[in-house]
């Protein structure tokens, strides 16, 4: 087969800020960025804790440091949770590198579980359809471990599954722990735990707050200003009203809502994009009623919600029928695949592993360590036509219209600056999209690029 070609610039494939009438954010790895190598420390050991002590899982594996481990993380990977291994998918859903536990896996070894094309099909399918995995049947057989907050969970999954074998002598027919990470995970973020400080998570942020949390520069808090004086803007974050109270006002400062026009908390993406939950009203950190969205006010706060009603509210601030939308997330499911596939809304993505894995210019990441792996390798793959790109980066391309390492680097250019856009077509493979430079992994079409 043919490689697929680069195509030329055109309008069409330039992208701008200032051709949108609304633009909204999520918050956490997005505005709100972390000190990672602290942050998955500290959610490692939150969680290892809970399996240890509730579940009764081996203190020995779990329990070691995760720097014994550090070069198994990697964002983005799939868990097949009844063999106990760890996938790294190809877009098209084939496995590029697999584990068991955390032991990795010859090729031959892929080939044996997963046939001669390395193509599981239930892997297949999960690229095919991300929420069939999200809540469906796939949800039972699969899982990626999609951003910071979980990505410790496939280390500790590999670590379980090791003592698990060590304690047989042998790997087990099939593996039913998944059921207990999630339980940790839950236990770990449940709202109700900011406040009564269960759970260990929250209450190491709440007494260290500089430890954990980047504050924001005065580029991005004028680059908000200058946003919110022309266009609607809107915060949609995951993250309870008091979380994320917390977070904004550490990292954006005290006067944070005055930078929305709406904030959306507990938003329980991805479904706030597709579902229809009603907005409810939020007083003092609690919730109230629910509430009808032609009731929606400009500055408040609610909790819950969707999408539908809130581009309605925009289209009446606006004062425009459809209004132009943007959204400008970090996690590629539920803030920009879903936003892309089931709204008329356009994504940026933000990935940081775009900076901590190097780019074509100077950049400084302070968490590469954590964050990037040589033994799972790329998270964007190789760059060597799409048979060689990530699943991930092929979601980039195909539902983002830039990528970038952080909010930074937009702060620091115009509204109307012309990005190159990433092109929406499968035989054009064209990486100009990330800004502002290309994830070296992806550089083979460097010179490429240069000579059209």
């Amino acid at each position: 087969m043919a490689e697929p070609t680069l195509s030329k610039p055109s309008e069409k494939n330039v992208f701008r800020f200032s051709d949108y009438d609304c633009i909204g954010f999520d918050l956490d790895n997005t505005l709100c960025r972390y000190k990672l190598t602290e942050m998955v420390k500290l959610e490692y050991e939150a969680l290892s804790n809970f399996l240890v002590s509730e579940k009764g899982y081996s203190a020995v594996y779990l329990l070691k440091p995760l720097e014994a481990n550090i070069d198994f993380l990697q964002k983005g990977l799939v868990l097949d949770f009844f063999r106990g291994n760890v996938l790294q998918l190809r877009s098209d859903g084939a496995i590029l590198k697999a584990s068991h536990g955390t032991r990795f896996m010859s090729e031959e070894e892929i080939k044996e579980v997963y046939g001669a094309d390395k193509k599981w099909e239930t892997s297949v399918a999960f690229t095919q359809n991300m929420l069939e995995y999200w809540n469906g049947p796939l949800s039972e057989r699969i899982r990626t471990v999609s951003d910071y907050f979980d990505m410790p969970a496939a280390l500790a999954f590999g670590r379980i599954v090791d003592s698990l074998d060590a304690k047989q002598g042998n790997r087990l027919d099939v593996y039913n722990i998944w059921p207990d990470i999630l339980d940790g995970l839950f236990h770990m973020f449940k709202r109700e735990h900011f406040e009564s400080n269960e759970g260990g998570y929250f209450s190491a942020l709440k007494n260290n707050p500089s430890n954990y949390i980047h504050k924001c520069s005065n580029n991005i808090i004028n680059w908000l200003k200058q946003i919110k004086s022309s266009k609607a803007t809107f915060l949609i974050t995951g993250s309870n009203v008091d979380f994320a109270s917390f977070t904004a006002s550490n990292c954006l400062g005290e006067n944070w809502q005055s930078f929305f026009d709406i904030i959306v908390c507990y938003a329980r993406k991805p479904g706030f994009f597709t579902g229809a939950r009603p907005f409810i009203k939020v007083e003092n950190f609690d919730e109230t009623d629910p509430i009808e969205g032609k009731d929606l006010e400009l500055g408040k706060i609610y909790s819950q919600g969707n999408w539908q009603d809130l581009q309605q509210f925009l289209a009446r601030h606006t004062g425009l029928k459809q209004p132009k939308c943007l959204y400008i997330g970090d996690n590629l499911i539920q803030d920009v695949y879903v936003p892309s596939e089931y709204t008329k809304c356009d994504a940026v993505a933000i990935v940081e592993e775009q900076g901590a894995e190097g780019m074509e210019i100077e950049y400084f990441h302070d968490d590469t360590p954590i964050i990037s792996s040589d033994k799972w390798g790329s998270y964007f793959g190789n760059g060597q036509g799409n048979v060689g790109n990530s699943f991930w980066c092929e979601m980039i391309k195909k539902h983002s219209k830039i990528c970038v390492p952080d909010v930074e680097v937009l702060a620091n250019v115009p509204l109307n600056y012309e990005f190159n856009a990433f092109v929406q077509d499968e035989n054009v493979n064209d990486f100009r999209g990330y800004y502002p430079g290309c994830p070296l992994s992806l550089s083979s079409l460097k010179e490429v690029v240069k000579q059209q």
